[in-house]
């Protein structure tokens, strides 16, 4: 350049100096870093959109730096599963693939925003379907790419454990019990990112096991259930119950001394009285036992019963290893099986006896949904978390939460006593 005369150096730099400030200012809250990853700077007018696409239901969220929801939207495919009598991940592929423009978009038009106002977006990567978790970050890379938007990984975990904190006032550390479908786990959240796993279920999670057992009482026949999902009718039959001690169950785990979960012995029991009361009662085909109602309500009761025992053992051990805080003890309860109000009253009263506050997110957000992610991306940003480019291969299907504590859990030998549901509440 130097052979240009002095004005026009002059008019280039000046132009070359607006085009400068204007790109500042666009871009002004974040930066791009040598490894090309990026850093947000966290405000209150940050934006965040969040997408979720880990299992079978596409949701998408707009919220702001306030924890306010500024948009949402949520694609659920709960009814056409109920028809396969599970998820089928082909089914859950192709509708989010249908879904997840539409959910965006919606997002977007509640929030009265456009995409190019947004400052990123926040995408769960793990764990979770690995050809539903594809669609997902597919297309929030071509988000990012088409309008220069960074991304946030999002665990999927993390999220349902740390959107307490839109609603309430939770300080770290906190004990989070996650229990849904595909899930059930006892957790120390010390931080954003900073967890201590404390126990996880050793064979099916809580929703998987209250959907089968839905399905084979055949509890979809009865027009007021037809469209509820398992763990709901079941929640729905077991208020009909006369008689919630008509079955008897036994209490899993008993005598191991650890957090862990076993749900797989409760849905053994429950064939077996099924069974029994079909051949008492000469029921075939689609007709259902007269005695449905009580036995929604005793299998019900010993699954709150089993998760309040674990729970009990952990408020415990993270008491005694001062994990917890003595004068503000919290229990997060979040995933989809947290919307049972039975079995949430039920690990309230253990939380009564215990001195821990016991709080779950609004049922909207217990279960999957954009909201959670979107907040997990405001939580990371205020956290300073560096944003690494996301691939294909950052997906992870199985993905662990935290360290892995359950050894030490399971070394320190807290006895502590099963107490049935019906003394407990005594």
């Amino acid at each position: 350049m130097w052979f240009l005369k002095d004005s026009l150096k002059m008019h280039l730099l000046i132009r070359c100096s607006k085009s400068v400030n204007i790109a500042l200012k666009r871009f002004s809250k974040f930066k791009l870093l040598k490894d090309n990853s990026r850093n947000l700077t966290y405000d209150p007018s940050v934006t965040i959109l969040g997408i979720e696409t880990s299992c079978d239901d596409t949701g998408c969220a707009v919220v702001d730096g306030k924890g306010n929801v500024l948009g949402e939207s949520l694609f659920s495919q709960n009814i056409l599963h109920l028809r396969y009598g599970g998820i089928n991940p082909l089914v859950a592929r192709d509708l989010h693939r249908d879904n997840i423009e539409l959910a965006v978009n919606q997002a977007l038009e509640k929030a009265k925003i456009n995409v190019t106002a947004i400052d990123a977006i926040a995408v769960t990567t793990k764990p979770g379907l690995l050809i539903s978790l594809q669609i997902g970050v597919k297309y929030a890379k071509y988000l990012s790419k088409s309008y220069n938007k960074p991304l946030i990984p999002i665990h999927h975990m993390e999220s349902h454990a740390l959107v307490a904190r839109m609603f309430y006032d939770i300080e770290f550390p906190f004990l989070t019990l996650l229990i849904s479908g595909g899930h059930c786990l006892l957790a120390v959240v010390n931080d954003v990112d900073n967890f201590l796993l404390l126990g996880n279920t050793l064979d099916n999670a809580p929703g998987e096991v209250l959907d089968k057992a839905a399905r084979r009482m055949k509890l979809r026949n009865i027009p007021a259930y037809s469209e509820l999902a398992g763990g709901r009718a079941i929640e729905e039959a077991a208020k009909c119950s006369n008689n919630s001690e008509l079955f008897a169950f036994p209490m899993p785990l008993v005598k191991s001394r650890d957090c862990n979960f076993s749900f797989s012995g409760i849905q053994d029991a429950l064939i077996r009285h099924l069974l029994s009361k079909e051949k008492e009662h000469s029921v075939v085909g689609d007709r259902i036992i007269p005695e449905v109602n009580d036995l929604c309500a005793a299998f019900q009761s010993i699954i709150a019963e089993h998760i309040s025992h674990r729970v009990q053992r952990a408020v415990i051990f993270c008491t005694k290893n001062q994990l917890l805080k003595e004068n503000y003890k919290n229990i997060v309860v979040s995933g989809g099986v947290a919307c049972n109000d039975f079995i949430f009253k039920t690990l309230q009263h253990v939380g009564d006896q215990l001195n821990c506050n016991v709080l779950r997110p609004p049922p909207k957000v217990c279960t999957d949904n954009g909201i959670m992610i979107a907040w997990n991306g405001i939580e990371k940003i205020k956290k300073k978390y560096q944003f690494h480019d996301v691939t294909l291969n950052s997906i992870e299907p199985k993905a662990p939460l935290g360290i892995n504590i359950m050894d030490k859990v399971r070394e320190a030998n807290i006895h502590v006593k099963a107490t049935r549901l019906k003394r407990m509440l005594n």
